[in-house]
């Protein structure tokens, strides 16, 4: 019998614990890169696959940056100011057509918690607005630093969902309602098409911390598989994969016995199964784990900035300088070749705000706005802004109406599937300009609406991936999975 392993008793990593974790997270590196390569990744028709576009791309790389909870759409980008005009009134005592009885209304709502979310008596903006800009796009005066940008930037005023709670900012990455069966995420969709450009880092990265572990189903591959999931990596330079960490009393020609050995399981197991891709995946997921390891510490390690592109993100104030790092991550990482970088920009619901909005939206804005302006600025000079695009939303708006209904007591919105606003900037997108409207109190969007997979057609789009042409063999897509192209915002 052939000896197919000689190494030193390895005990540091659990065979049977990191396989049964390996559709979960980083535990699943397995990366479409390397799966590509070996000719399992494929999109329909044959003509996805590693760096094989549908189209003409604009873009080699996204940055998403994602506010959870749902900012207000009135206090951020949209103003409003009949809602300080017919401030505490009722819809039925302004001159419009009360909203909450227009059909829309029920056509693009599916509720899940089965609570009161009309909240008819109006609550008046909390904040002021300037124009700003050559364009004299009007902002909110929480985003001083966001504002110098707007010349580099294309609003959509006319965004919508269908999930009246939480579960929408699942929807706004996999396009589907929690109530359907689940798709992709966008990232994976763009690791699937496009593959890696860097064989040594993951295609698709999710920055940020959270407590809520439903978050990992922002970075989940569902069907797709593990290989095409996104890989979450901690910004500490020392240690950005716990799990791939070398022990200090372990040699690096240990470690690497150890993924050499249970690689050799893996294969042994894949002669046994040559069609499952799992097991290909965890085959390849070791060797992407041991470059990694050198790698990323390289790409996170943010020593060699200088202090005023430190100071450009804030890096240099408490306020600021945890979403500062993250943003100044992901900007090293999309020049390194990361596809997709998903950026949790918030705890978990921080901008979800039923009460005291004026309070915490101000300090949600200080904490985001210099970091973002910063990247944009930062993408700008490094002449990023030609093949990178950035996109900013949240999962929802919030309501025109006072959540409550007495304005003497609250102080707050509700959740607002109905209407919002997303803005994106960089590669093939419009400067300065403004698409789509909601209606005069920001209820509904009623000119040129979005569902949220028309951004994701957009996305893919300029990256040159047709979205109708991602499909897998024996998974039916919807219609509305694969959205439209937003062609307003383009150049």
């Amino acid at each position: 019998m052939q000896k197919i392993f000689s190494m030193p008793q390895c005990d540091q990593i659990h065979r049977r614990m990191f396989l049964s974790d390996i559709g979960m997270g980083f535990t699943g590196v397995a990366l479409g890169s390397l799966l590509q390569r070996d000719g399992v990744v494929r999109g329909s028709e044959g003509n996805t696959g590693r760096n094989q576009s549908h189209g003409t791309p604009k873009a080699k790389q996204v940055i998403w940056i994602f506010l959870s909870g749902g900012y207000s759409q009135m206090e951020t980008f949209d103003p409003k100011p009949a809602l300080n005009k017919y401030s505490e009134m009722t819809y039925d005592e302004t001159p419009y057509d009360n909203p909450i009885k227009d059909p829309l209304y029920q056509e693009r709502s599916r509720a899940i918690v089965f609570v009161d979310r009309e909240h008819s008596r109006i609550f008046p903006m909390q904040v002021g607005f300037k124009k700003a800009g050559q364009s004299g796009i009007e902002v909110s005066d929480w985003w001083p630093h966001v504002s110098t940008c707007v010349d580099e930037m294309s609003f959509v005023r006319s965004m919508y969902t269908t999930d009246n709670d939480h579960n929408a900012e699942f929807q706004m990455h996999h396009g589907r309602h929690h109530l359907d069966p689940s798709e992709p995420v966008i990232g994976s969709w763009i690791h699937y098409g496009l593959g890696a450009a860097n064989e040594n880092l993951p295609a698709f990265v999710f920055l940020g911390k959270y407590k809520d572990t439903r978050v990992r189903w922002n970075f989940n591959a569902n069907y797709l598989g593990p290989e095409h999931a996104g890989v979450e990596l901690s910004l500490d330079p020392e240690n950005p994969l716990p799990f791939a960490k070398r022990p200090k009393n372990v040699l690096k020609q240990e470690q690497f016995n150890q993924f050499r050995y249970i690689n050799q399981l893996n294969r042994l197991a894949a002669v046994e199964y040559p069609q499952d891709e799992q097991i290909r995946a965890r085959i390849k997921s070791y060797e992407l784990a041991f470059r990694m390891q050198i790698a990323a510490p390289e790409a996170l390690d943010m020593s060699s900035e200088s202090e005023e592109t430190e100071q450009l993100y804030g890096i240099d104030s408490d306020v600021t300088a945890v979403y500062g790092r993250r943003l100044l991550a992901a900007r090293r990482l999309a020049e390194r070749g990361v596809r997709y970088t998903l950026v949790y920009l918030s705890d978990y619901g921080e901008w979800d705000s039923h009460r005291e909005l004026k309070k915490n939206h101000a300090r949600s804005c200080e904490r985001v706005d210099k970091p973002i302006a910063g990247l944009l600025k930062d993408l700008k000079r490094r002449g990023m802004m030609d093949d990178t695009v950035v996109v900013c939303c949240t999962e929802f708006g919030r309501t025109p109406g006072l959540e409550g209904g007495d304005v003497a007591k609250h102080t707050g919105r509700d959740h607002h599937p109905h209407g919002f606003t997303i803005w994106m900037a960089g590669a093939g997108v419009k400067k300065g300009f403004v698409h789509g409207r909601t209606d005069e109190l920001g209820f509904h969007a009623v000119e040129d609406p979005h569902y949220v997979t028309d951004l994701h057609a957009t996305v893919l789009h300029l990256l040159g991936i047709d979205s109708r042409k991602l499909n897998v063999p024996g998974r039916k897509r919807l219609d509305v999975d694969y959205g439209s192209i937003i062609h307003d915002i383009l150049t």
